[in-house]
Protein backbone atom coordinates (compact mmCIF):
# COMPACT_ATOMS: atom_id res chain seq x y z
CA UNK A 1 0.00 0.00 0.00
CA UNK A 2 1.22 3.49 -0.85
CA UNK A 3 1.57 5.55 2.31
CA UNK A 4 0.48 9.16 2.68
CA UNK A 5 4.11 10.21 2.39
CA UNK A 6 4.53 8.36 -0.90
CA UNK A 7 1.34 9.90 -2.22
CA UNK A 8 2.66 13.38 -1.48
CA UNK A 9 5.74 12.83 -3.62
CA UNK A 10 3.52 12.91 -6.69
CA UNK A 11 4.74 9.50 -7.88
CA UNK A 12 1.80 7.56 -9.25
CA UNK A 13 1.56 3.77 -9.07
CA UNK A 14 1.82 1.86 -12.34
CA UNK A 15 -1.91 1.06 -12.47
CA UNK A 16 -2.69 4.75 -12.99
CA UNK A 17 -0.55 5.11 -16.11
CA UNK A 18 -2.51 5.76 -19.31
CA UNK A 19 -1.57 5.85 -22.99
CA UNK A 20 -1.37 9.04 -24.99
CA UNK A 21 -4.00 9.46 -27.71
CA UNK A 22 -2.98 8.12 -31.11
CA UNK A 23 -6.03 6.48 -32.69
CA UNK A 24 -7.78 8.33 -35.52
CA UNK A 25 -11.08 8.13 -33.63
CA UNK A 26 -9.64 10.40 -30.93
CA UNK A 27 -8.98 13.13 -33.46
CA UNK A 28 -12.36 12.54 -35.12
CA UNK A 29 -14.10 13.24 -31.79
CA UNK A 30 -11.88 16.26 -31.25
CA UNK A 31 -12.89 17.67 -34.64
CA UNK A 32 -16.61 17.10 -34.00
CA UNK A 33 -16.39 18.96 -30.68
CA UNK A 34 -14.55 21.87 -32.28
CA UNK A 35 -17.04 22.01 -35.15
CA UNK A 36 -19.94 22.39 -32.72
CA UNK A 37 -18.02 24.59 -30.26
CA UNK A 38 -18.69 22.20 -27.39
CA UNK A 39 -17.03 21.61 -24.04
CA UNK A 40 -16.47 18.24 -22.39
CA UNK A 41 -15.80 17.31 -18.81
CA UNK A 42 -13.11 15.05 -20.26
CA UNK A 43 -11.05 18.15 -21.05
CA UNK A 44 -12.19 20.56 -18.34
CA UNK A 45 -11.67 18.09 -15.48
CA UNK A 46 -8.46 16.63 -16.93
CA UNK A 47 -9.96 13.14 -17.01
CA UNK A 48 -7.31 10.40 -17.32
CA UNK A 49 -9.65 8.36 -19.54
CA UNK A 50 -9.90 10.90 -22.35
CA UNK A 51 -7.78 8.89 -24.82
CA UNK A 52 -9.62 5.67 -24.00
CA UNK A 53 -13.11 7.15 -24.30
CA UNK A 54 -12.55 9.33 -27.34
CA UNK A 55 -10.93 6.40 -29.12
CA UNK A 56 -14.22 4.59 -28.52
CA UNK A 57 -15.96 7.64 -30.04
CA UNK A 58 -17.68 8.72 -26.86
CA UNK A 59 -17.38 11.82 -24.69
CA UNK A 60 -19.21 13.44 -21.78
CA UNK A 61 -20.62 16.80 -22.83
CA UNK A 62 -20.23 19.77 -20.48
CA UNK A 63 -23.06 22.28 -20.85
CA UNK A 64 -23.88 25.69 -19.34
CA UNK A 65 -20.47 26.95 -20.44
CA UNK A 66 -17.06 26.01 -19.09
CA UNK A 67 -16.90 28.20 -15.96
CA UNK A 68 -18.21 27.16 -12.55
CA UNK A 69 -19.56 29.51 -9.88
CA UNK A 70 -18.34 27.31 -7.01
CA UNK A 71 -14.82 26.66 -5.80
CA UNK A 72 -14.64 22.99 -4.87
CA UNK A 73 -11.02 22.24 -4.00
CA UNK A 74 -10.81 18.90 -5.82
CA UNK A 75 -11.98 20.08 -9.24
CA UNK A 76 -9.96 21.33 -12.22
CA UNK A 77 -12.90 23.03 -13.96
CA UNK A 78 -12.40 26.77 -14.45
CA UNK A 79 -13.89 28.94 -11.70
CA UNK A 80 -14.87 32.56 -12.36
CA UNK A 81 -17.78 34.70 -13.49
CA UNK A 82 -19.43 32.60 -16.23
CA UNK A 83 -20.48 33.79 -19.66
CA UNK A 84 -24.14 33.98 -20.75
CA UNK A 85 -25.71 30.73 -21.87
CA UNK A 86 -25.51 29.75 -25.52
CA UNK A 87 -29.00 29.32 -26.97
CA UNK A 88 -27.47 27.09 -29.66
CA UNK A 89 -25.79 24.70 -27.23
CA UNK A 90 -28.66 22.15 -26.89
CA UNK A 91 -28.96 21.79 -30.66
CA UNK A 92 -25.19 21.59 -31.10
CA UNK A 93 -24.95 18.81 -28.50
CA UNK A 94 -27.72 16.94 -30.31
CA UNK A 95 -25.91 17.31 -33.64
CA UNK A 96 -22.69 16.02 -32.08
CA UNK A 97 -24.57 13.00 -30.69
CA UNK A 98 -25.79 12.28 -34.23
CA UNK A 99 -22.33 12.82 -35.77
CA UNK A 100 -20.73 10.47 -33.23
CA UNK A 101 -23.62 8.02 -33.60
CA UNK A 102 -23.95 7.74 -29.83
CA UNK A 103 -26.53 5.31 -28.53
CA UNK A 104 -25.88 6.47 -24.95
CA UNK A 105 -25.14 10.15 -24.32
CA UNK A 106 -23.92 11.55 -20.99
CA UNK A 107 -24.50 15.23 -20.25
CA UNK A 108 -23.08 17.11 -17.28
CA UNK A 109 -22.53 20.77 -16.47
CA UNK A 110 -20.69 23.32 -14.45
CA UNK A 111 -22.60 24.64 -11.45
CA UNK A 112 -24.40 27.89 -12.26
CA UNK A 113 -25.67 29.45 -9.04
CA UNK A 114 -26.03 32.72 -10.97
CA UNK A 115 -29.04 31.33 -12.86
CA UNK A 116 -32.49 31.29 -11.24
CA UNK A 117 -33.01 27.60 -12.00
CA UNK A 118 -29.34 26.64 -11.90
CA UNK A 119 -29.50 25.85 -15.61
CA UNK A 120 -32.12 23.09 -15.27
CA UNK A 121 -34.19 24.39 -18.21
CA UNK A 122 -31.05 24.32 -20.36
CA UNK A 123 -30.46 20.71 -19.32
CA UNK A 124 -34.05 19.90 -20.27
CA UNK A 125 -33.68 21.57 -23.67
CA UNK A 126 -30.52 19.56 -24.32
CA UNK A 127 -32.18 16.25 -23.40
CA UNK A 128 -35.15 17.04 -25.61
CA UNK A 129 -32.95 18.12 -28.51
CA UNK A 130 -31.05 14.83 -28.39
CA UNK A 131 -34.24 12.77 -28.30
CA UNK A 132 -35.70 14.74 -31.21
CA UNK A 133 -32.61 14.30 -33.39
CA UNK A 134 -31.83 10.71 -32.33
CA UNK A 135 -34.92 9.15 -30.72
CA UNK A 136 -33.21 5.81 -30.07
CA UNK A 137 -30.44 7.42 -28.01
CA UNK A 138 -30.50 7.03 -24.23
CA UNK A 139 -29.51 10.03 -22.11
CA UNK A 140 -27.83 10.13 -18.72
CA UNK A 141 -27.47 13.46 -16.94
CA UNK A 142 -25.02 14.25 -14.16
CA UNK A 143 -26.59 17.23 -12.43
CA UNK A 144 -25.45 19.76 -9.81
CA UNK A 145 -27.58 20.28 -6.71
CA UNK A 146 -29.47 23.33 -8.09
CA UNK A 147 -29.29 24.60 -4.48
CA UNK A 148 -32.07 22.13 -3.67
CA UNK A 149 -34.56 23.74 -6.07
CA UNK A 150 -37.36 21.18 -6.53
CA UNK A 151 -38.76 22.95 -9.61
CA UNK A 152 -35.35 22.54 -11.24
CA UNK A 153 -35.41 18.81 -10.52
CA UNK A 154 -38.92 18.62 -11.97
CA UNK A 155 -37.73 20.28 -15.18
CA UNK A 156 -35.02 17.62 -15.52
CA UNK A 157 -37.45 14.77 -14.94
CA UNK A 158 -40.03 16.12 -17.38
CA UNK A 159 -37.41 15.85 -20.14
CA UNK A 160 -37.28 12.10 -19.40
CA UNK A 161 -33.58 11.21 -19.19
CA UNK A 162 -32.95 7.50 -18.69
CA UNK A 163 -30.60 8.01 -15.72
CA UNK A 164 -30.12 10.93 -13.33
CA UNK A 165 -26.73 11.06 -11.64
CA UNK A 166 -25.85 13.32 -8.73
CA UNK A 167 -22.51 12.80 -7.03
CA UNK A 168 -21.82 12.93 -3.31
CA UNK A 169 -18.14 13.21 -4.36
CA UNK A 170 -16.70 12.09 -1.01
CA UNK A 171 -17.61 11.14 2.55
CA UNK A 172 -19.35 13.72 4.71
CA UNK A 173 -16.37 14.31 7.01
CA UNK A 174 -14.20 15.43 4.07
CA UNK A 175 -16.63 18.12 2.84
CA UNK A 176 -14.94 21.03 4.65
CA UNK A 177 -11.61 19.90 3.20
CA UNK A 178 -12.94 20.22 -0.36
CA UNK A 179 -14.60 23.58 0.43
CA UNK A 180 -18.15 22.30 0.56
CA UNK A 181 -20.49 23.05 3.48
CA UNK A 182 -21.24 19.84 5.39
CA UNK A 183 -24.98 20.50 5.05
CA UNK A 184 -24.61 20.02 1.28
CA UNK A 185 -24.10 16.31 1.92
CA UNK A 186 -27.63 15.98 3.31
CA UNK A 187 -28.94 18.21 0.53
CA UNK A 188 -27.52 15.85 -2.07
CA UNK A 189 -29.08 12.85 -0.37
CA UNK A 190 -32.44 14.63 -0.36
CA UNK A 191 -32.07 15.30 -4.08
CA UNK A 192 -31.46 11.63 -4.79
CA UNK A 193 -34.41 10.73 -2.58
CA UNK A 194 -36.72 13.11 -4.45
CA UNK A 195 -35.55 11.76 -7.79
CA UNK A 196 -36.22 8.20 -6.68
CA UNK A 197 -39.67 9.19 -5.40
CA UNK A 198 -40.43 10.16 -9.01
CA UNK A 199 -39.28 6.71 -10.20
CA UNK A 200 -36.01 7.93 -11.73
CA UNK A 201 -33.06 5.58 -12.13
CA UNK A 202 -30.58 7.21 -9.78
CA UNK A 203 -26.81 7.13 -9.68
CA UNK A 204 -24.08 8.69 -7.58
CA UNK A 205 -20.32 8.61 -7.26
CA UNK A 206 -17.50 9.15 -4.83
CA UNK A 207 -13.74 9.66 -4.98
CA UNK A 208 -11.37 7.99 -2.54
CA UNK A 209 -7.90 9.07 -1.53
CA UNK A 210 -8.80 12.34 0.19
CA UNK A 211 -8.16 11.12 3.72
CA UNK A 212 -11.36 9.15 4.39
CA UNK A 213 -11.39 5.84 6.24
CA UNK A 214 -13.17 2.56 5.51
CA UNK A 215 -15.90 3.13 8.09
CA UNK A 216 -16.74 6.49 6.52
CA UNK A 217 -16.84 4.98 3.02
CA UNK A 218 -19.19 2.23 4.12
CA UNK A 219 -21.40 4.77 5.89
CA UNK A 220 -21.57 6.76 2.65
CA UNK A 221 -22.67 3.62 0.79
CA UNK A 222 -25.33 3.06 3.45
CA UNK A 223 -26.50 6.67 3.19
CA UNK A 224 -26.92 6.30 -0.57
CA UNK A 225 -28.84 3.06 -0.19
CA UNK A 226 -31.07 4.71 2.45
CA UNK A 227 -32.40 6.88 -0.40
CA UNK A 228 -32.55 3.85 -2.75
CA UNK A 229 -29.74 4.99 -5.04
CA UNK A 230 -29.48 2.41 -7.83
CA UNK A 231 -25.99 2.78 -9.35
CA UNK A 232 -22.60 3.80 -7.98
CA UNK A 233 -19.16 4.77 -9.24
CA UNK A 234 -16.02 4.71 -7.08
CA UNK A 235 -12.75 6.16 -8.35
CA UNK A 236 -9.33 7.35 -7.25
CA UNK A 237 -8.97 11.07 -6.55
CA UNK A 238 -6.09 12.50 -8.56
CA UNK A 239 -4.87 16.00 -7.79
CA UNK A 240 -5.38 17.83 -11.12
CA UNK A 241 -3.26 20.92 -10.34
CA UNK A 242 -1.04 22.20 -7.53
CA UNK A 243 -3.86 24.51 -6.46
CA UNK A 244 -6.18 21.59 -5.71
CA UNK A 245 -6.37 19.64 -2.46
CA UNK A 246 -3.51 17.12 -2.22
CA UNK A 247 -4.01 13.39 -2.50
CA UNK A 248 -3.63 11.38 0.71
CA UNK A 249 -3.64 7.79 -0.51
CA UNK A 250 -3.54 5.65 -3.64
CA UNK A 251 -5.93 2.72 -3.36
CA UNK A 252 -4.88 -0.56 -4.96
CA UNK A 253 -7.07 -2.22 -7.63
CA UNK A 254 -7.93 -5.02 -5.21
CA UNK A 255 -9.15 -2.48 -2.67
CA UNK A 256 -11.50 -1.06 -5.28
CA UNK A 257 -12.78 -4.56 -5.92
CA UNK A 258 -13.41 -4.99 -2.20
CA UNK A 259 -15.34 -1.70 -2.10
CA UNK A 260 -17.42 -2.86 -5.05
CA UNK A 261 -18.25 -6.10 -3.26
CA UNK A 262 -19.31 -4.20 -0.14
CA UNK A 263 -21.48 -1.82 -2.18
CA UNK A 264 -23.19 -4.61 -4.10
CA UNK A 265 -23.86 -6.40 -0.82
CA UNK A 266 -25.78 -3.30 0.33
CA UNK A 267 -28.07 -3.51 -2.68
CA UNK A 268 -26.76 -1.31 -5.47
CA UNK A 269 -27.87 -2.70 -8.83
CA UNK A 270 -24.39 -2.21 -10.28
CA UNK A 271 -21.11 -0.58 -9.28
CA UNK A 272 -18.13 0.60 -11.31
CA UNK A 273 -15.12 0.68 -9.00
CA UNK A 274 -11.49 1.17 -9.97
CA UNK A 275 -8.56 3.59 -9.94
CA UNK A 276 -9.57 5.26 -13.22
CA UNK A 277 -13.34 5.07 -12.79
CA UNK A 278 -15.15 8.37 -13.19
CA UNK A 279 -18.84 9.32 -13.09
CA UNK A 280 -19.52 8.44 -16.72
CA UNK A 281 -17.15 5.46 -16.88
CA UNK A 282 -18.85 2.77 -18.99
CA UNK A 283 -22.15 4.41 -18.06
CA UNK A 284 -24.06 2.45 -20.67
CA UNK A 285 -22.99 -0.84 -19.07
CA UNK A 286 -24.32 0.15 -15.66
CA UNK A 287 -27.60 1.21 -17.27
CA UNK A 288 -27.91 -2.12 -19.08
CA UNK A 289 -27.21 -4.04 -15.89
CA UNK A 290 -29.95 -2.07 -14.16
CA UNK A 291 -32.41 -3.00 -16.91
CA UNK A 292 -31.48 -6.67 -16.57
CA UNK A 293 -32.08 -6.58 -12.81
CA UNK A 294 -35.53 -5.11 -13.45
CA UNK A 295 -36.34 -7.93 -15.87
CA UNK A 296 -35.36 -10.66 -13.41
Amino acid sequence: MFSKEEAKTGKKPFWLKVKLPSHQNFFFVQDILKKHNLNTICQSAKCPNIARCWTQKTATFLILGDTCTRHCAFCAVKKDIPSPLSAQEPAEVAEAVVSLDLFYAVITSVTRDDLSDGGASHFAQTIKAIKERKPEAKVEVLIPDFEGNEEALEAILEARPEVVNHNLETVEAIYPQIQRPKENYERSLRILQKLKARKAITKSGIMVGLGENEEQILQTFADLRSVSCDLLTIGQYLQPTRENVPICKYYKPQEFQQLKTEALHLGFKDVASGPLVRSSFEAHKLYRTFLKTKEN
